[in-house]
């Protein structure tokens, strides 16, 4: 499964790329607001950074503006993905776009039957939110397993993107359920690392090293 990086943090992003953590980027206008930093700007950068795809999100809601905006995003990089929300006007849009060879990852989506419009439509990734399923009492995972087996009973290339990544659990049962890609912020990536046993362990590992009264350097 490839991870994405759910942030338009430069920093954060560089230091999850050094580590190979980083197959991609996922940036919205919520992200780039918190980054404080102009879209073409920092889009641009991240896209030198990261050779995966990034994905920019147009603001527009009507097709034809939707379009413009996403031909604009796209001359930024080759690796970006315009990012269209799950409306008919997105749609329409992900088929221009994506028949001009530009990737399109469609986003807000919570339902398999818009993930089928989706993938009819050229979609390159499709992005249904987990966690905000689960905010309302449903499982998002059902959502990936439902998509997951109508994408391969048609052999569909677009790609599953989990988003609305909130746990490392949620990484889990995505990896399990069959999910492409998972973007996630930095802060969830960061968190696979961590379990109470192997810090249970190297406390104990590191008092007996004391004892021991030795060093390697």
């Amino acid at each position: 499964m490839k991870f994405f990086v759910d942030t338009a943090d430069v920093d954060a992003i560089r230091e999850l790329a050094d580590l190979g953590m980083a197959d991609g980027v996922t940036t919205n206008p919520s992200l780039i607001l918190k980054s404080g930093r102009d879209i073409l700007e920092v889009t641009r950068e991240i896209a030198e950074m990261i050779p995966g795809p990034v994905s920019a999100e147009v603001v527009a809601l009507e097709a034809d503006a939707m379009i413009a905006e996403g031909r604009k995003l796209a001359k930024i990089a080759p690796n970006i993905a315009v990012k269209v929300p799950l409306t008919w006007d997105g749609l329409k849009t992900c088929r221009v776009l994506s028949d001009e060879g530009t990737m399109v990852n469609v986003t807000l989506c919570f339902s398999a039957n818009q993930a089928l419009l989706a993938a009819k439509a050229g979609a390159t990734f499709i992005s249904p939110f987990i966690g905000r399923l689960d905010d309302i009492n449903l499982d998002g995972m059902d959502l990936i397993r439902d998509i997951r087996e109508i994408y391969d009973n048609y052999n569909f290339k677009t790609e599953i993107l989990a988003a609305s990544i909130r746990t490392v659990n949620h990484v889990t049962q995505c990896a399990l359920t069959g999910a492409d890609v998972m973007t996630a912020p930095p802060n969830v990536i960061k968190a696979l690392a961590s379990h109470p046993l192997t810090d249970k362990g190297l406390e104990q590992f590191m008092k007996d090293w004391a004892k021991t009264g030795q060093k390697i350097l």
